[in-house]
């Protein structure tokens, strides 16, 4: 049977309202044992399937998009030209930049992984721990961090853009009514247009449609244990996460405690190791994982997370299936969205 006591933190009810609604699909569905081959009473649990965005027709939205698109590739958004956000959310590469750090400024490593931008416009917040409730704020963020892109100044990014020639009438064409065009708050409008078209569906959207033969007997068993060891605890809906903050080291204290997560922002501690839920879509393609970027190996994020969230020990046969289930959550963007733009303002 599953274990209730996975929606528990130190034997009180975890302040998550998700968790309250999961506990009651479970009463209602009656979720089966892993003895149990049906699989109808397990996928309510992830919600409707996600469907591939495509590009805007109407003109409005297309430039804007368009606008996004250059400043996500935009490499002179950052002090030394040599950084934009496609740097460490590679649009070609799932959104990551597969490095432990990424590299900003100067050298400077950024101080957490950069988490990929795939479908990160449907989560509950951004970042980490949770600073930026939109990608149209998120965006905006790391254009000025000093270790990042380290522009001076939100003037100076307008100042900037503001001499290149080509950039007014793009802003122009994607804002309208906005007096002046060139406005940092628009940066951020513009990228956050072109990173709400970043949904990957993959094979497990097929099996939530209704295709009952879409995954493989290995990952389909993949999924009954993710579901039944207690996996779904944290990351369900359809982006398996991404809508929850949890304690890392529920049952088991993390080792490296020298990021305490919202805390750094709330300064609560009731949110000392607090994170966001990564999203598990196209996990198997964006290590290396958790914010510290400790592991490089998925089957050794599972093993970790059954151990310091679940205080379980899988075994090599579970943990396999586990990841197995894992791969069919790959997706990969449409190349008319991900491709790169044609050429660049003054360029």
């Amino acid at each position: 049977m599953f274990d209730v006591s996975v929606f528990f933190l130190d034997n009180r009810p975890v302040k998550r309202f998700w968790f309250i609604a999961l506990l009651g699909i479970f009463c209602a569905q009656s979720l089966p044992t892993l003895a149990d081959d049906s699989l109808k009473p397990v996928l309510p649990i992830f919600g409707k399937p996600l469907k591939a965005a495509k590009l805007p027709k109407a003109a409005l939205p297309k430039a804007q998009v368009e606008l996004g698109r250059v400043l996500y590739h935009e490499k002179r958004l950052s002090r030394d030209n040599s950084i934009a956000c496609n740097s460490c959310h590679d649009t070609v590469g799932y959104g990551v930049d597969g490095k432990k750090f990424s590299l900003g400024f100067e050298g400077h490593l950024t101080g957490r992984n950069s988490p990929t931008s795939f479908n990160a416009f449907m989560h509950l917040s951004q970042f980490w721990d949770g600073r930026a409730p939109t990608v149209e704020e998120q965006a905006k963020g790391p254009i000025l961090a000093g270790g990042e892109m380290a522009m001076p100044s939100a003037e100076a990014v307008v100042e900037k853009l503001g001499k290149i020639d080509g950039y007014e009438a793009l802003f122009k064409k994607a804002f309208p009514k906005s007096k002046p065009a060139i406005t940092y708050d628009n940066v951020g409008k513009a990228i956050g247009a072109y990173e709400r078209l970043f949904v990957t569906p993959g094979r497990f959207d097929k099996l939530l449609a209704g295709k009952a033969d879409a995954l493989k007997e290995k990952e389909i068993s993949g999924l009954k244990k993710f579901v039944s060891v207690g996996c779904v605890g944290c990351h369900t809906g359809n982006l398996l996460g991404g809508n929850a903050y949890q304690k890392l080291g529920v049952i088991n204290p993390w080792p490296n405690q020298k990021d305490q997560g919202r805390f750094g922002l709330t300064k609560k501690e009731a949110d000392k190791m607090f994170f966001k839920v990564p999203s598990l879509r196209n996990i198997a393609k964006t290590g290396p994982y958790f914010h510290d970027g400790s592991s490089t190996k998925l089957e050794d994020a599972v093993e970790r997370m059954a151990k310091h969230q679940l205080g379980k020990d899988l075994s090599k046969e579970d943990r396999a299936d586990i990841v197995a289930f894992l791969k069919s959550l790959t997706g990969r963007l449409p190349k008319a969205i991900a491709a790169p733009p044609k050429a660049f303002p003054g360029q």
